[in-house]
């Protein structure tokens, strides 16, 4: 049955986390995307900086993330999916830097992913097509780190979810890793083949799909089963802004700028059950501290209004749990 989720960026605080979980489930969510990746940031680490957060013992951050554990399963959110820190490989970056990352960073997100048993966490493939010389060369330097991540997220029964991205040349944003959907395809198969069961999936940025131009409809079509999560989100096509849905348009007609249409074809063709997530923290950070609560409740029933328009119940939409 399809669920409804968000990120908990901005909207659940360490300080009290039980708090905005309830505030999650009051507005109209069942689930969550666990946004680890505010804990070490990418800002940060395309300076080639990075804090001591991950650096503690497991045992630690578990007491540490103990009251968001609680926190949710109190007020009935599913913490569904989680984003690694990323980038998990820095071109340009130090040895120390980029080892910390695979060995330290990466392997204690799958441990926390497990702590709060969330099926699902998305990384970031490596950006190196443009030093490698071809996707392909790309390819293969982030399946290495897939297959070195392999043996830990099948001991805790954890999906690594791979994601459509972007590059940044000068000023366009042009395809990056994972757009090509029946590449995304025969690898995950691949993959899947050599370790006898489904340990890497597909996570759909519908905002960086925008931004490239990818077919929304044969993507997710081509994709099938294969895709385990969703990063929902808005822009106008230049820049990657993570706003509401059917926020921008393309003309004064409102010809909305994202093909919403064929993001729900897709997920109808497909017979899409699991969570529409959306990935709209900076929209809370837009409106005043005040609206909070109505911004999310939209963005909440906008969800609903997705899930009634792929499983074709239109007269009542209700989110199921």
């Amino acid at each position: 049955m399809i669920s409804i989720g968000v990120q908990t960026k901005n909207i659940v605080d360490d300080h009290d986390p039980a708090e905005g979980y309830k505030l999650l489930k009051a507005v109209g969510f069942s689930c969550t995307d666990f946004s680890l990746n505010s804990y070490l940031t990418n800002t940060s680490l395309y300076k080639f900086e990075r804090n001591d957060f991950f650096d503690r013992p497991i045992a630690e951050l578990e007491q540490y993330f103990e009251p968001h554990k609680a926190g949710a399963k109190a007020a009935g959110i599913a913490i569904h999916q989680m984003h690694m820190p990323y980038p998990v490989y820095i071109p340009g970056g130090s040895g120390n830097l980029n080892g910390y990352l695979r060995d330290t960073v990466a392997r204690k997100s799958l441990d926390i992913c497990a702590f709060f048993e969330c099926p699902y966490i998305v990384i970031h493939g490596f950006k190196l097509a443009h030093c490698l010389g071809s996707e392909e060369a790309e390819w293969t330097q982030t399946e290495k780190f897939l297959d070195y991540l392999a043996p830990l997220a099948k001991e805790r029964n954890i999906t690594l979810c791979i994601e459509n991205l972007y590059y940044s040349i000068g000023d366009r944003l042009v395809e990056g890793p994972c757009c090509d959907a029946k590449k995304a395809a025969e690898r995950i198969d691949r993959f899947n083949t050599r370790y006898h069961r489904e340990l890497l999936g597909f996570c759909f940025d519908t905002g960086h799909a925008n931004l490239t131009g990818i077919d929304f409809e044969s993507f997710l079509t081509t994709l099938g089963d294969r895709l385990k999560v969703l990063h929902i989100h808005d822009n106008d096509g230049v820049c990657d802004l993570h706003q509401i849905p059917y926020t921008f348009t393309k003309t004064r007609e409102n010809t909305s700028s994202t093909d919403w249409t064929g993001f729900l074809n897709g997920l109808k063709r497909i017979h899409f059950d699991r969570v529409l997530s959306f990935e709209t923290a900076p929209v809370l950070s837009a409106f005043p501290e005040e609206m909070k609560i109505q911004a999310l409740g939209f963005i909440a029933d906008i969800g609903k209004y997705f899930a009634a328009s792929i499983t074709g119940n239109m007269s009542g939409p209700q989110e199921t749990a």
